[in-house]
């Protein structure tokens, strides 16, 4: 409330003091880390996005080569296990253990720089955020929206400050301690360390899922998100994101809607500059997440017909977890795109 007070009274004074046109907004900065995708052309969102997948695809070479040299490594270590296994008795026990141990520490290795990726990236984008909320919420004030633009900042600062802090502080290391329930039922096959994976597992679903679905039932009450857009094009693109995005998929493409039926309103250049300058932080660590993902997906399934089923177990755990970064990232992106769609509704 100490925050959202001096936020109140400014809009109050915007709206009443400064004309529309006499207002000059504009978005801050792209972070760093987004620079180097950020489209020339800001003015047109649809070039600028284009321009910016291009960009995007180009710094995906060097993580698929990056996983793929672990793909190749975690292969070789399950063909050298399932080879030791011919013989029998002690010799097959301790091929077995050791080829867990070694492949749990290639994936770990290769997963805690992922995890340290996923985390920055939804740090940078809450931070960008922070300083985009109050831009466009100065703008929808300017033309008369004190109340809307209230509702609009009070509640993306709520969700996005407890997105932020719900996966840097619980998400994150409950990813670090699935990692390593996986590797202990891969190696000793207890059932109470499966049903602890699973758990863990179950747990971090479950508290994205429903911020999410608290998220966009607040937007649905405040009126904000709602319209109407070609019915093929919404119902290819929900599904697209539904099977991109693991774990959360379902509700983010529901909530997608609101960002769709808004591309014909993005005459707003701060808008604009904003969105483009979400998706610049949040696309190149978004994709080199996924590429380990499937790539992962892809090594399980190579394993599953060479190598025993506990090691094939312990890979696709692997890839649950950069799923679930994916998943992390993800909300927090789309948080933000919402967020800012819903304001230039308002600022038009």
């Amino acid at each position: 409330m100490k925050q959202l007070t001096p936020m109140l009274i400014l809009l109050l004074v915007l709206s009443l003091a400064v004309p529309a046109s006499a207002l000059e907004i504009t978005a801050p900065e792209v972070p760093k880390s987004g620079a180097e995708l950020m489209p020339e052309n800001t003015d047109s969102f649809g070039s600028g996005l284009l321009e910016l997948l291009r960009n995007a695809i180009l710094f995906l070479r060097p993580g698929l080569k990056e996983a793929s040299q672990v793909s190749l490594s975690v292969i070789a270590a399950v063909m050298m296990v399932s080879l030791l296994r011919t013989f029998s008795g002690s010799v097959k026990t301790a091929a077995e253990l050791a080829g867990t141990v070694a492949i749990a520490g290639i994936l770990l290795l290769n997963a805690n720089s992922m995890i340290r990726l996923g985390a920055d990236t939804v740090t940078e984008l809450s931070d960008y955020g922070k300083l985009l909320c109050p831009v466009m919420t100065a703008a929808m004030a300017a033309q008369g929206g004190v109340t809307t633009s209230a509702a609009l900042y009070t509640g993306t600062a709520a969700f996005d400050t407890l997105l932020s802090s719900l996966i840097s502080r619980l998400l994150v290391p409950m990813v670090y301690l699935f990692l390593a329930l996986a590797a202990a039922n891969s190696a000793v096959g207890e059932e109470l360390l499966k049903r602890m994976r699973d758990t863990v597992k179950s747990t971090m679903s479950w508290c994205l899922k429903t911020i999410l679905t608290v998220f966009t039932t607040y937007m649905g009450i405040t009126g904000v998100v709602s319209g109407t857009t070609d019915a093929v094009t919404l119902k290819a693109t929900k599904m697209t994101i539904s099977s991109v995005v693991p774990v959360v998929g379902g509700i983010l493409s529901d909530a997608s809607e609101a960002v769709l039926v808004s591309a014909g309103l993005m005459k707003n250049a701060a808008g604009i500059y904003g969105i483009l300058a979400v998706l610049a932080v949040f696309l190149e660590p978004f994709l080199k997440i996924g590429a380990h993902y499937l790539v992962l997906k892809i090594t399980a399934a190579v394993c599953a017909l060479i190598g025993p089923k506990e090691m094939t177990g312990l890979i696709e755990d692997f890839s649950t977890a950069m799923g679930l970064l994916l998943a992390m990232t993800g909300s927090a992106c789309l948080l933000l795109l919402i967020s800012t769609v819903c304001f230039m509704k308002g600022v038009g």
